[in-house]
C-alpha cells in the first residue's frame, strides 16, 4: 500500500486554492508543529540535565519544590494522554474505512502522545531541580498547541461536524485542556515571577528535604508517586535483603510529628474558646475542634471513597455493553446483515459499542478504584495517627481538661 500523508484516493487533499486554513488535511500538519516545537526543545535540555547530575537516580532531591497548581498539572495531563488515546484510536478506526493509508489521521496524535508524555517528564525534572525559567518552553507549548487546536475546533465548526462525531468531540475537549494548562502556566508565572517581572519570588525547598535523616517522602513527591508510592521502591528492596530497622526509616517530616499537629489541635480549640466567649453556659465543642484542625484530610479521605464507589459502577456497564456488542453481532452473523458506516469518520456512539474499547475503560475503571480506595485509607490512617499523636501528647491531654 502506498503510504502519504493525505491518503492517494483523494486529489482535492492537496488541493489550496481555497486557502490553507480551509485545508483539514493541512490543519492536521499544522498540530504537528507545537509536539515537534516541545520534542526539540525538551530533549537536548533533559539529556543534558541527566548527564550533569551525579545523583540522577536518587529520589531525595533537596531542591524540590512543587510549583502552584502542581496536582492540577499532574490531572490534567493524565486526561490529556486518555484523549490522545482515544484520538488515536479514532483515527486508525477512521483510516481503515479509506482505501488507502491517511497518516494525518493518527500520526498528530501519536506525536501529541508523545508531547504529552515528554511535558510532564520535563515538568518534573524542572521542579526537582528548582528551576522555573525553563518552564517557559511549556508554556509556549500550551499556547501554540491551543491556538492550532481552535482553528481546527472551527474548521470542523464551518464544516458541519456535529457533536456526535467523536473527531470533533476529542479536538473541543483538546481546547479545553490545552486552555486549562495554558492558565496553570499562566499561574505560576504570576505568582513566582520568574520570568516578564524585574523581582522574581524566590522559594526555598521545605526544611524536611534538607534533613538527609528525613525518608518519609510522600507529602513531596509527585501526584504519580503519591498514588503508587515509586518513592518506597529503595526501601522496599532494602527490606528484601535485611530486615529494617528505625535506621533504615529515618525521621518523620515535621508536619507528621506529635508536637506539631498538638500545635495545630491546640490553635483550633483557643479558636472554638473565642467562639463561645461571650456565652458562659456553652464550651467549646471538641468535635468542631478536631474538624478545624483536622477536618480537611478527612474530607479527602471522604471524596475518594466517594470516587472508588462511584467507580464501582463501570464494572457491570462496561461488561453489560460487551455482552450486548456481541449478542448484536451474533444476531447479524446469522442474518447475514453487515453494519457498514458511510461516515468518513467515527461517531461516538459506534466507538463506545466496540468490545476492545469498554474492555479498556473497564480496566481502566478498576485500576482507579483500588488508586483511589488505597489513597483514601491512606489518608484515613495517616489522619488517625496524626490526631492520636497529638490527643495522647501529655500537652495534647491538657487541652481538653484545662
Amino acid at each position: 500500500m502506498k503510504i502519504a500523508f493525505c491518503g492517494n484516493d483523494n486529489i482535492s487533499a492537496y488541493n489550496m486554492s481555497d486557502g490553507l486554513v480551509r485545508n483539514l488535511c493541512f490543519l492536521d500538519a499544522l498540530n504537528l508543529v507545537p509536539h515537534v516545537f516541545l520534542l526539540f526543545i525538551t530533549f537536548p535540555i533533559l539529556f543534558i540535565g541527566w548527564g550533569s547530575q551525579s545523583s540522577k537516580v536518587q529520589i531525595h532531591h533537596n531542591t524540590w519544590l512543587h510549583f502552584p497548581g502542581h496536582n492540577l498539572r499532574w490531572i490534567l495531563t493524565f486526561t490529556l494522554l486518555f484523549v490522545h488515546v482515544c484520538e488515536i484510536c479514532e483515527g486508525f478506526v477512521s483510516d481503515s474505512k479509506w482505501p488507502t493509508r491517511h497518516l494525518h489521521l493518527f500520526l498528530p496524535a501519536i506525536m501529541g502522545f508523545v508531547a504529552a508524555i515528554t511535558s510532564i517528564v520535563y515538568y518534573h525534572n524542572i521542579e526537582t531541580s528548582n528551576f522555573p525559567k525553563l518552564l517557559l518552553a511549556l508554556f509556549l507549548y500550551w499556547i501554540m498547541a491551543f491556538i492550532t487546536k481552535t482553528i481546527k475546533l472551527v474548521r470542523y465548526c464551518q464544516e458541519e461536524f456535529y457533536f456526535g462525531q467523536l473527531r470533533f468531540c476529542i479536538t473541543g475537549t483538546m481546547v479545553v485542556l490545552y486552555g486549562l494548562l495554558m492558565a496553570v502556566e499562566i499561574n505560576v508565572i504570576r505568582i513566582r515571577k520568574y520570568v516578564f517581572f524585574s523581582s522574581p519570588q524566590k522559594v526555598k525547598p521545605p526544611e524536611d528535604l534538607q534533613d538527609l535523616g528525613v525518608r518519609f517522602l510522600q507529602p513531596f513527591v509527585n501526584l504519580l508517586s503519591k498514588a503508587t508510592y515509586w518513592w518506597m521502591n529503595n526501601l522496599i528492596i532494602s527490606a528484601h535483603k535485611k530486615p529494617i530497622d528505625l535506621k533504615a526509616i529515618g525521621k518523620l517530616p515535621i508536619a507528621m510529628r506529635a508536637l506539631t499537629n498538638y500545635v495545630c489541635l491546640k490553635d483550633a480549640y483557643e479558636e472554638q474558646k473565642k467562639k463561645v466567649a461571650d456565652h458562659p453556659n456553652r464550651t467549646p465543642s471538641i468535635w468542631l475542634t478536631m474538624y478545624r484542625a483536622f477536618g480537611r484530610p478527612i474530607l479527602l479521605s471522604s471524596t475518594f471513597r466517594y470516587l472508588a464507589d462511584l467507580l464501582g459502577f463501570a464494572g457491570p456497564l462496561c461488561i453489560s455493553g460487551i455482552i450486548d456488542s456481541l449478542s448484536n453481532d451474533t444476531k447479524s452473523t446469522s442474518n447475514n446483515v453487515t453494519n457498514i458506516s458511510t461516515e468518513p469518520f467515527l461517531s461516538s456512539r459506534d466507538f463506545l459499542k466496540d468490545n476492545y474499547v469498554l474492555a479498556v475503560l473497564l480496566f481502566l475503571a478498576l485500576i482507579l478504584q483500588r488508586t483511589f480506595l488505597q489513597a483514601s485509607y491512606y489518608v484515613t490512617i495517616e489522619t488517625g495517627i496524626n490526631l492520636r499523636g497529638a490527643l495522647l501528647n501529655d500537652k495534647g491531654c491538657a487541652i481538653f481538661m484545662g
